[in-house]
């Protein structure tokens, strides 16, 4: 029986992995999984840089705007979701095109996610208590002094999982990081991983003018038009919160904008060093001729 293959594009954001996810798909007449966690929802096109409409018609895609802001969607959700659609496809296709750079969502797909101690649920309790009356800055104090790995690896402004970090630290006495990648689990797939990569000052020169685009498109509108659940767990993502603090008065709209730059470039560089520890991957630079990627991927899959 013919192996059947998962290939992933992973990088750092605006590096240009949709249009190489389409070119794949197209060279190997397959279709696509969307492994960007932000793109999820239905109420965030332009702050997520969903794929244009076009892109959209051109291959089909899944897993983009398939959820609403409302919906609690969490990793292990999507990991269940997205193998119960491989499972299908592969019944068409022989290899299958997975995009996105949120890592923790392609290590669940591809390696399966990690297993946690349980911890008594008052730790958590506690946290939150933290982060409501001293704010988010001191739980990400405390990560780096009880697992500076973690501090580099996960999105410190993202608030249940610094929460999550921290509560395995302090209820298992071990650093959260030391718990990852130890249970790998079997997949029925075969996986080839594409790295796309820049110069640091490229990748952020070209964040800098996506936002800058974002916001000629009307981003602002978008986020004041969501202003009113900025509460909701969805809307904690760079582009939204920078702007909901415009709108609360406590910036005024060009900070914000150099704000919204300035965080998605801590992103990135933390995409990177996610991405960077993962050995299966191989890189290319975002300007490699696109027929040399397709050469190494169908060597791969023939191997």
């Amino acid at each position: 029986m013919k192996s059947k293959h998962l290939i992933t594009v992973v990088g750092p954001t605006g590096i240009g992995k949709t249009r190489l996810g389409i070119v794949l798909a197209q060279a190997f007449q397959t279709e696509i999984i969307s492994c960007d966690s932000r793109q999820f929802y239905t109420e965030m096109s332009i702050g997520t840089a969903v794929p244009s409409e076009e892109e959209l018609n051109t291959v089909k895609h899944h897993f983009i705007q398939n959820r609403s802001i409302f919906e609690d969607y969490s990793v292990g959700a999507f990991e269940e979701d997205a193998l119960q659609l491989l499972s299908e496809l592969f019944t068409k296709y022989d290899s299958v095109i997975m995009v996105g750079g949120s890592g923790l969502y392609v290590d669940a797909v591809t390696k399966g996610l990690d297993e946690f101690p349980h911890t008594d649920p008052e730790i958590r309790s506690r946290l939150k208590m933290k982060l409501e009356k001293e704010g988010i800055g001191s739980l990400q104090n405390e990560l780096k002094k009880r697992d500076p790995k973690s501090y580099e690896r996960i999105d410190l402004e993202n608030k249940q999982r610094l929460i999550r970090a921290l509560e395995v630290c302090i209820g298992s006495g071990k650093p959260y990081s030391q718990f990852l990648g130890i249970n790998k689990k079997h997949r029925p797939f075969k996986n080839i991983k594409i790295g796309i990569a820049a110069e640091r000052e490229l990748v952020y020169e070209r964040i800098n003018q996506r936002v800058d685009l974002m916001i000629k498109s009307g981003l602002v509108e978008e986020a004041r038009g969501l202003f009113q659940h900025k509460h909701l767990n969805a809307l904690q993502t760079v582009g939204y919160k920078e702007l909901f603090a415009y709108f609360d008065g406590k910036t005024d709209l060009n900070f914000a904008i150099e704000e919204i730059k300035k965080n998605t470039r801590r992103f990135a560089k933390r995409q990177g060093t996610w991405f960077r520890r993962d050995k299966d991957i191989t890189w290319f630079d975002c300007d490699s001729d696109i027929d040399q990627i397709i050469d190494f991927v169908s060597k791969k899959i023939n191997s």
